[in-house]
């Protein structure tokens, strides 16, 4: 089993890119499973928010504070910088509600799940970023009513029926999160609740496959309508990623943090929670009809984009060679590779 677990994380992007494939041909090729896979994906997106959750350690909140410099930074970023660029770059989408509020969803929301694996593909430091993860996500939940209150207006949250919205939040958000907790907990006391949690994380992969395969079959029959706001949004997700590179890179030079520090700081700072937040979105209101495929793009565009920072970031943020030696005796030392 962990030999699958490990092949499937190590091919997450084409296994993600195929979910979307498979989704949007079964959705082409058979219109009537658009109902049917709309009423599966609040039962199956609960348990992928399940296994994101089982896998953000909130016991190591205490450790992520005793390393403050690192901690600062990437909530400076994720939660000072990161909202300047999103509301500068949802201008492109300004004149179009529906594609600004999918936008402002996704983009003010740090990644806390496999932003972690692709930091440390690239050399990232993942064990910092795995113990900022539980405030990172305590942190977004709390601020991303403030932000879309600033920048989409109070008329956007005077319009919304709260009853469906915080519904949602409470079976998807809520639920799973307490669900999560309590089987870390268990995990530590107990054999079966070590059991359940591994063999939860190791489906991780699969229900992320099953969660977007379902949503995009669910959306795909009105993409064709919708095709040039889509397009447009694609470029607000590129633009950002690149624009978060000098800007995470920066930060985290300015901070004085090492070389894998930075390289986590660049991966949160354009990495993006875009699952977590679908459940939000698919509470909006039937106007809102095409905010979730607005979200679900975003995480095509995002996978992607980690493919390219997996080998970019290594060279952008290179590792220090070694002093050369001062004596003429031989050596076996050799250059850190980055």
């Amino acid at each position: 089993m962990r030999t699958s677990v490990e092949w499937m994380e190590g091919h997450q992007v084409p296994l993600y890119l195929a979910a979307l494939i498979i989704g949007a041909a079964v959705g082409l090729l058979t219109p009537a499973i658009a109902h049917p896979a709309g009423a599966a994906i609040n039962p199956v997106l609960g348990l992928l928010l399940y296994a994101t959750f089982l896998g953000v350690p909130f016991a190591m909140i205490g450790q992520a504070f005793r390393d403050w410099r690192f901690l600062t930074t990437v909530l400076v970023v994720n939660f000072v910088l990161v909202p300047v660029v999103v509301f500068l770059l949802s201008r492109i989408v300004a004149h179009d509600q529906v594609l600004l509020v999918g936008v402002l969803f996704v983009l003010l929301t740090p990644c806390v799940d496999y932003v972690i694996v692709f930091t440390g593909i690239a050399g990232g430091a993942k064990d910092q970023l795995l113990a900022a993860a539980p405030l990172l996500m305590l942190a977004q939940m709390l601020l991303l009513p403030l932000y879309l209150l600033l920048f989409v207006g109070p008329e956007f949250v005077e319009a919304i029926d709260l009853a469906p919205f915080i519904e949602a939040f409470l079976l998807l958000i809520v639920l799973p999160l307490v669900a999560a907790g309590l089987t870390q907990l268990a995990a530590v006391r107990t054999r079966w609740g070590a059991a359940v949690q591994e063999v939860v994380l190791g489906a991780m992969v699969p229900l992320m496959m099953l969660t977007l395969a379902i949503v995009v079959a669910s959306q795909i029959a009105g993409v064709g309508q919708q095709l040039g706001a889509l397009l447009l949004a694609i470029s607000v997700f590129v633009l950002f990623a690149a624009v978060m590179v000098p800007i995470g890179a920066t930060a985290g030079k300015v901070a004085g943090l090492d070389v894998p520090a930075r390289r986590a700081i660049v991966f949160s700072g354009a990495t993006r929670n875009s699952l977590v937040v679908l459940p939000l979105v698919l509470a909006l209101p039937a106007t809102f009809d095409i905010a979730p495929l607005v979200v679900v793009t975003q995480t095509l565009v995002e996978l992607i984009v980690m493919v390219v920072f997996v080998r970019l970031l290594p060279r952008l943020i290179p590792t220090r060679a070694p002093e050369p030696a001062t004596t003429s005796a031989p050596t076996n030392s050799r250059p850190q590779i980055p």
